[in-house]
């Protein structure tokens, strides 16, 4: 009994997958047949993409039930539908296939076919397409608006003089308040147009500020990576030059130039796998693990640092273990081209909440007492980095020379 019951568990549990395979892969593939119409759709020159809505307007004002039914305008007697009715009928309908396209031809054709259609008497439900022509001609005309709403203002006053001229029983009134009507239609076009153009400029803008950012971050990235070896390479090629007589030293120094070298290509693929959308998470630039590295690699550079780490790091750092990382190696470079042979102390504190970095020189070396700045472009890119993850960040001369760089920088930041 116990192995059938398992038996028809498992032949459940198999039976269910494949039903949840089953539904996945319908879902996907619906999922693709309506994504791969929408493009299709997409793809269709615009007037054919609205002469649908001509169309069915036509189909309902040729419907026998829907005769003299719709818009009545001018107070003339009802006529029977006639050949001429049709004509109307198709001319103020077919014509908003180029409401979009071409706008003021739209709008001519079927103001034409509105006449025709109120001064014959016809009545026919295709006058709805009139304010669908002023709609889209106020959303999608370019040039000479003014131009246009004058020449069909001209038009309508003539077209009420003929309704008086043949004695209508309109009062003024409805014609002013028709013509309030027709206005009302072509300020919602307005409206959607501006509403458009507002769109387009916000989309715009935040693609010229997302440009900029990106610009700023492979400039800040460049900065970190290429200012930090390539100032241990001159530092380390300026050492060699007095070591002509110790050939020991001497191949020791290059041998450093040539790893620092080595390095900096290293960090430059990183920067470039970064910069790359093909690549993922793995394409990240180097993580605080890499520190003692950066240390190593100053020390051989000829800069006595003292390197202490403590705390357990949280299990997700995010972004700060490259901002510590950065502001680390920063400083550090700082310490090479203004402070060179000062011992340098570089501090880390992880905890759960946060990494807390501080990078100090004492100020004995050969340019202890220069700013830790230089163009100040790299300090700037650090303090926004640290910003951006909502931490604290500084830079200060000490009183007795050097400078100590201090940040504390916030775990589980996202990138």
């Amino acid at each position: 009994m116990t192995g059938l019951r398992r038996g028809r568990e498992a032949w459940g549990r198999e039976a269910w997958g494949r039903e949840a395979w089953g539904r996945e892969a319908w879902g996907r593939e619906a999922w693709g047949r309506e994504a791969w119409g929408r493009e299709a759709w997409g793809r269709l020159h615009v007037t054919l993409r609205d002469l649908p809505l001509g169309v069915l307007i036509l189909a309902a004002s040729l419907v026998p039930a829907s005769h003299s039914r719709g818009t009545e305008f001018g107070g003339l007697p009802d006529r029977p539908f006639d050949a001429l009715a049709v004509a109307a009928i198709a001319l103020q309908c077919l014509p908003l296939a180029a409401r979009r396209r071409w706008p003021v031809v739209c709008l001519t054709l079927v103001s034409l076919g509105f006449a025709l259609d109120q001064l014959r008497g016809y009545h026919s439900l295709a006058g709805t397409a009139l304010p669908l022509a002023l709609l889209s001609a106020a959303a999608h005309l370019r040039r000479h608006r003014r131009t246009t709403v004058t020449v069909f203002s001209t038009a309508y006053v003539l077209l009420v003089i003929e309704f008086v001229r043949r004695d209508t029983s309109e009062p003024p009134a409805e014609f002013v308040t028709f013509y309030a009507a027709l206005c009302l239609a072509w300020g919602i076009g307005m409206w959607l147009r501006n509403t458009r153009i507002a769109e387009a400029d916000r989309r715009r803008r935040i693609a010229e500020e997302t440009r900029a950012a990106e610009r700023t971050r492979i400039a800040r990235e460049l900065h970190d990576v290429v200012t930090h070896h390539v100032t241990a390479m001159v530092v380390q090629a300026e050492a060699a030059r007095y070591l002509t007589s110790a050939p020991d030293r001497l191949d020791q120094t290059l041998s450093a130039v040539t790893d620092t070298g080595r390095r900096a290509i290293t960090d430059l693929r990183h920067l470039l796998d970064l910069l790359n959308p093909d690549h993922g998470i793995e394409a990240r630039a180097p993580a605080v693990g890499r520190l003692l590295t950066l240390v190593e690699q100053t020390r051989r550079a000829g800069q006595p640092v003292e390197f202490t780490e403590k705390g357990t790091p949280a299990a997700e750092t995010g972004s700060a273990d490259l901002v510590a990382y950065r502001v680390v190696q920063e400083a550090l470079t700082n310490a090479l081209k203004y402070a060179h042979g000062s011992r340098t102390s570089v501090q880390v504190q992880h905890s759960e909440r946060d990494i807390t970095v501080e990078v100090s020189t004492d100020g004995s070396g050969s340019r202890a007492a220069a700013s830790p700045g230089g163009s100040g472009r790299g300090l700037a890119g650090l303090r926004q980095r640290v910003d951006v993850l909502g931490g604290e960040f500084s830079a200060d001369v000490r009183p007795g020379g050097g400078f100590v760089v201090r940040a504390r920088i916030p775990a589980g930041s996202g990138s």
